[in-house]
């Protein structure tokens, strides 16, 4: 099993994609950059976007994780979906399935949801809404992280100290989310028996 992963310094940080070919046994490639959005990824003018269309074109994989910038699906919520579409149709067209990486929301208190300012529960609320909508529209599968950090962020340090990014614990909660999404796929289920 092959599986690319698109996204920034949420998708990278901690070896995420390392873990995640730990708890998959497949091979997994990253085209990450710090503050990547979507848009970058189809752009065949950055070296993102070109190292990405081409790895589409050129490669075959099973399964394509997307991932947008951190707020992009609140501040940026139409681009995120017209982008996550286009993605989806190119990610289709290689014989993958496409897995949306819902994200979290800033720390419960912490700086950079000041810094947002928005309340925590807001931010879930949007979030998780606007990820609903985009799987409704697009078809693609939904690795819920966005819940998984809801549920668990009261008893486990998921946070780096920046507030935004996962601590250790949180990208091994993301990798097992995933890895999830992906062992429970019914057309993967169907390949495997």
């Amino acid at each position: 099993m092959r599986i690319l992963m698109l996204g920034n310094s949420y998708t990278s940080a901690n070896h995420l994609p390392l873990m995640l070919a730990e708890m998959t046994g497949a091979e997994v490639v990253a085209h990450t950059r710090g503050g990547a959005r979507l848009a970058e990824q189809l752009n065949p003018a950055t070296k993102l976007g070109n190292k990405t269309l081409k790895a589409l074109h050129d490669e075959k994989w099973d399964y394509v994780i997307v991932q947008e910038m951190s707020n992009g699906p609140i501040t940026s919520k139409e681009k995120f979906m017209t982008n996550l579409s286009k993605l989806c149709g190119l990610i289709r067209k290689n014989g993958a399935t496409p897995v949306l990486f819902a994200t979290w929301a800033y720390e419960k208190n912490g700086k950079q949801l000041k810094k947002f300012g928005m309340e925590y529960e807001d931010m879930i609320c949007s979030m998780k809404e606007t990820f609903r909508e985009t799987v409704k529209r697009t078809s693609c599968l939904l690795a819920d992280v966005t819940t998984a950090f809801e549920q668990q962020a009261e008893t486990v340090k998921l946070y780096a100290p920046d507030g935004s990014h996962p601590s250790e614990a949180g990208s091994k909660l993301a990798a097992r989310t995933i890895a999830k999404v992906i062992w429970n796929d019914p057309k993967r289920k169907k390949e495997v028996s």
